[in-house]
């Protein structure tokens, strides 16, 4: 019997993501579930927007929460490396024995004559996707094109005709007509591969047994099908989880919700909460119990009881598990520890004195100055930003701005952020000072506190850009026709920066 192989595969660009933690949730229960191994693989191939920081923020938050890997790139296996970035030879070797056996090809054109295409292509009203212009050309031709210097990627074949089915453990079959699937780049000018290619190999090489992963991967699904036939592979097992929705059935996102794992850390949820409310998230304990271990997840696992209904991300519900697990599982000495360890220590606050020091009269001051430091969001509303010298507009396109700014930060310091702050302050002509004033709100939740540069860079990225979103919700937000726009602004101000 084949051993049961199970792997996450994040990328790290961003914040460690709540969906990651679902995924690897899901991943480790059922190969633990089995007697078998999770795996833990770093797809950085994005090497513009991969960040050391990134990585590290993800194996920290899926630790923070238990779940834990037995081979990936801290602890090593038999079948690293466990970065793609460090495998570049594997996928060029395996990209050459697709060309030599005309399963793929050298793509010359030009960034501008593909947009051309795709213009075509949707005037006319066909399918969007690469018209094969390269596809013809001889070997003679390529190694001529390719000596010259001409710059070029790699994109796969498909078949023309018929349909992919994919076996899929909980959807049965699903059938996609290959007419619906473009010629994948495989291979990207820089050397580098894109994920359909890295991810095929990878997961052979590492003999993944199963796939447990989001159903939006489904509609590519048959690229990575045709791969393995063309390498003469078996395909492993797929199991399409369902996305984790917001309350009104849209996709999870940052925009309606935290997202970060980080953010709920430090709001000071429990990682034992989380993990329980994630595996709620389209599947339930055969004997109807909410509250439940990753111990009793993995014990009681049945794949095929996952729901495929898309499961709601509800805060109020993880607030509640919460408050289950700080009343009825903790004496009071251990609810003191938890404390401790959360932010009641003396490393944090340590952090935090020179801050209060400089504007506190009497200890009892101290509390007050700092208490935003230990909370969630800030109680504001609009009023809180009554006295703000901007304009409605002017105040949320500021906002907007800035929080798009610091989403881009991948290194949190107090001159950096100053920095991004001052780069938005330019470009919409606000004075430093008018656009700090609502920040100040924002973060500390008063118009007067300790200083709120220094406050973002001790609470961090996660915190600092959440009360940011809070903000922009609590005066009324941004339509969608308005944020379209906003956007095209955001990328000219990048643009110039840049």
């Amino acid at each position: 019997m084949t051993k049961i192989r199970t792997r996450i595969a994040p990328s790290p660009t961003g914040d460690p993501h709540v969906g990651t933690a679902y995924i690897a949730l899901f991943n480790t229960v059922f190969a633990k579930s089995q007697g078998g191994e999770f795996i833990l693989r770093i797809e950085d191939t994005d090497q513009a927007r991969s960040t050391p920081e990134s990585e590290q923020a993800i194996l920290d938050s899926l630790k923070w929460l238990g779940l834990n890997w037995d081979e990936g790139p801290d602890v090593g296996g038999p079948h690293g490396p466990y970065r793609q970035s460090d495998r570049k030879e594997i996928y060029q070797q395996y990209t050459q024995q697709l060309i030599d056996n005309d399963h793929a090809f050298h793509c010359f054109c030009s960034a501008e004559r593909l947009d051309e295409v795709r213009e075509q292509q949707r005037a006319n009203g066909e399918d969007i996707g690469y018209d094969g212009h390269c596809m013809s050309l001889t070997a003679e031709e390529v190694q001529q094109r390719l000596a010259a210097g001409e710059q070029s990627v790699v994109r796969m074949k498909v078949p023309e005709e018929g349909t992919c089915v994919i076996k899929d453990v909980l959807r049965g079959d699903v059938e996609i007509d290959w007419k619906q699937i473009d010629m994948q780049v495989l291979m990207k000018s820089d050397g580098l591969p894109t994920y359909h290619l890295a991810s095929v190999v990878d997961d052979h090489l590492m003999e993944i047994s199963h796939i447990l992963r989001g159903e939006e991967w489904i509609s590519s699904t048959p690229k990575q099908i045709a791969l393995y036939q063309y390498f003469g592979w078996e395909p492993p097992v797929y199991v399409h989880l369902p996305l984790l929705r917001n309350a009104d059935k849209s996709k999870l996102s940052k925009r309606k919700n935290p997202t970060s794992v980080t953010y709920y850390r430090e709001l000071g949820i429990l990682p034992e909460a989380l993990v329980n409310f994630l595996g709620m998230m389209g599947w339930t304990m055969p004997n109807g119990e909410e509250i439940f271990t990753l111990e009793d997840m993995t014990q009681a696992f049945d794949v095929n009881r996952i729901s495929l209904g898309g499961p709601v991300f509800d805060l109020e519900k993880l607030s509640w598990l919460n408050g289950k697990y700080l009343r009825e599982m903790h004496t009071p000495e251990q609810l003191l520890q938890r404390l401790v360890d959360w932010k009641f220590n003396k490393e944090f606050a340590t952090q935090l004195m020179p801050l209060a020091q400089t504007r506190a009269e009497t200890l009892g001051d101290i509390a007050g100055l700092l208490s935003f430091f230990f909370q969630g969001n800030p109680p504001i509303t609009a009023e809180s930003f009554a006295g703000v010298k901007l304009e409605e507009d002017d105040l949320k396109r500021a906002l907007q701005l800035v929080l798009w700014k610091l989403e881009t930060q991948r290194h949190w310091e107090k001159d950096n952020i100053f920095a991004d702050i001052k780069a938005v302050a330019d470009h919409t002509g606000i004075k430093f000072r008018d656009l700090n004033a609502p920040i100040f709100i924002a973060i500390t939740g008063s118009t007067a506190s300790v200083s709120v540069m220094d406050a973002m860079a001790i609470l961090g990225p996660d915190m600092t850009r959440g009360r940011l979103r809070h903000a922009l919700t609590v005066l009324g937000g941004i339509g969608k026709k308005k944020l379209k726009s906003l956007e095209k602004d955001f990328r000219s101000m990048a643009e110039f920066l840049d």
